[in-house]
């Protein structure tokens, strides 16, 4: 079945019919999700959910164009949530320049904290990284993430990026992107990189594949990215599906 390994079902996109969606998830044929925390407050919403559902996990994390809320007392409820039962990974942490705040220098700073929070927790890391190949790279390099382990998710640089992040043992995350008319270079890195190293997501409510793109995103649409996933490698989708499963259960460390 269909693993989610990136959705924000805590978002208020969903506040209208969260409940029925994911009940509908299993008939659907996905069988986990693992909710994404990307600030203090919608991690504790992701744990919410965790345990509300026994098929969504948790990621706890600060999300780089919020780490001006971070403070050593928050980053402690981040360690301490990171010890929850119903957590998975250290997510979404890395470093967004697509604005020109939060200032780059302190994004570095809960970068790398964050990371060694991974480090410690024996958990792996959910990687955003926006307008910033250089920099996440070198810091993934300097932090040694290759010994953390994780995913670059939403991955959306070239094949050579790829190539140094796959070097370093981490998936790449792929969602609706890949089916865009101008996912050319989404597509040429799912082209290089081994299916054994791809996870499927949807970041949703964003990033809808087509037929969807603009709309509302939500998991039941990732029989699209199958489908592309599964032309560009020239295997079935059954394949991908049952792939993509176990890689997500691997880099999650899930015994399910």
């Amino acid at each position: 079945m269909i693993f989610d390994t990136h959705a924000h079902y805590d978002d208020p996109a969903f506040d209208e019919d969260r409940e029925q969606l994911l009940d509908s998830l299993k008939n659907a044929g996905i069988a986990n999700v693992v909710d994404i925390g990307a600030s203090i407050d919608t991690t504790r919403k992701a744990l919410e959910l965790a345990h509300k559902y026994d098929f969504v996990y948790a990621a706890v994390g600060v999300h780089p164009s919020e780490v001006e809320e971070l403070t050593e007392d928050s980053f402690e409820l981040l360690r301490e949530w990171s010890e929850d039962g119903r957590c998975v990974a250290i997510g979404e942490i890395g470093l967004d320049y697509h604005w020109p705040e939060p200032g780059r220098e302190l994004q570095k700073k809960w970068f790398r904290r964050q990371l060694d929070l991974a480090r410690q927790k024996l958990l792996p890391v959910v990687i955003h990284s926006r307008d910033a190949a250089k920099d996440t790279v070198d810091i993934m390099k300097e932090e040694h993430a290759e010994e953390i382990g994780g995913v670059v998710h939403c991955f959306s640089y070239t094949k050579e990026i790829a190539k140094e992040c796959l070097d370093m043992g981490f998936y790449i995350g792929v969602g609706g992107v890949v089916t865009f008319k101008n996912g050319k270079k989404l597509r040429e890195v799912v082209e290089i990189t081994p299916i054994e190293k791809i996870l499927l997501e949807t970041d949703c409510p964003y990033l809808a594949p087509e037929p969807y793109r603009g709309k509302r995103n939500s998991s039941l649409y990732l029989p699209y990215v199958v489908e592309e996933i599964a032309k560009i490698k020239n295997i079935s989708p059954e394949e991908v599906i049952r792939i993509t499963e176990n890689n997500a259960k691997t880099m999650y460390n899930l015994h399910l």
